[in-house]
């Protein structure tokens, strides 16, 4: 459980964080209550995502507490929330004197407008034939999460303000990609664009698309 001491200075810089990225940025602490569930126990700006004091933890959040928990400290991983908004985000572990997670800090950065921008922009600062900037991916994960990243700077806007010739555009650059040969993949591209899975291998299979 968290101290006073360590629950205080993890809300200033939740607060702190916050603050100073403004309104889209929403930062927030979890930790064990005495029911011992995993739930937000402090959150600022917490409009991006819906969640308040009280809501229980995501399940990649639950999945960092503990003795030696299977997920660590996460850094820029996309994101998106049930209306459309992207985020780029961030979770770090707190630990005790015993290195066992006691709380974790996220912040969820609401990055959907900078998209749009970034897809407009990328002409202009990319050298013409260049391949651009190189980003590292570790994980199979992480690489379909950069996927679909570039998915949607492709089409230029969110995945909320797309039509279907524009999903069906995305789909078919991350089939060329072979984001579809991703174990599991095809669930998470499909919950992604807020399609059927039926309907994301028809995007793939309707011979008459562009």
């Amino acid at each position: 459980m968290l101290n006073q001491q360590l629950m205080d200075t993890l809300f200033t810089l939740a607060h702190t964080v916050a603050a100073h990225y403004g309104k889209s940025c929403e930062t927030a602490v979890y930790a064990q209550n005495n029911d011992a569930e995993y739930t937000v126990v402090c959150i600022e700006n917490g409009e991006v995502t819906g969640r308040a004091v009280g809501d229980s933890a995501p399940e990649r959040i639950r999945g960092m507490f503990g003795e030696n928990p299977p997920a660590g400290d996460k850094t820029g991983y996309f994101d998106k929330t049930a209306d459309g908004k992207i985020l780029k985000s961030s979770a770090a572990c707190i630990r005790d004197e015993n290195g066992r997670v006691i709380a974790v800090f996220t912040i969820n950065h609401d990055i959907t407008a900078l998209s749009v921008a970034s897809g407009a922009l990328s002409e202009l600062v990319n050298p013409p034939g260049g391949s651009g900037k190189q980003n590292h991916t570790p994980d199979v994960s992480e690489l379909l999460d950069e996927l679909l990243w570039k998915s949607t700077e492709l089409i230029g806007k969110p995945v909320a303000l797309m039509n279907k010739d524009d999903k069906m555009r995305a789909v078919r650059y991350l089939n060329s990609k072979g984001a579809l040969l991703i174990t599991k993949s095809g669930d998470k591209i499909a919950e992604y664009f807020g399609i059927s899975k039926f309907t994301l291998y028809s995007y793939i299979d309707d011979k008459q698309g562009k």
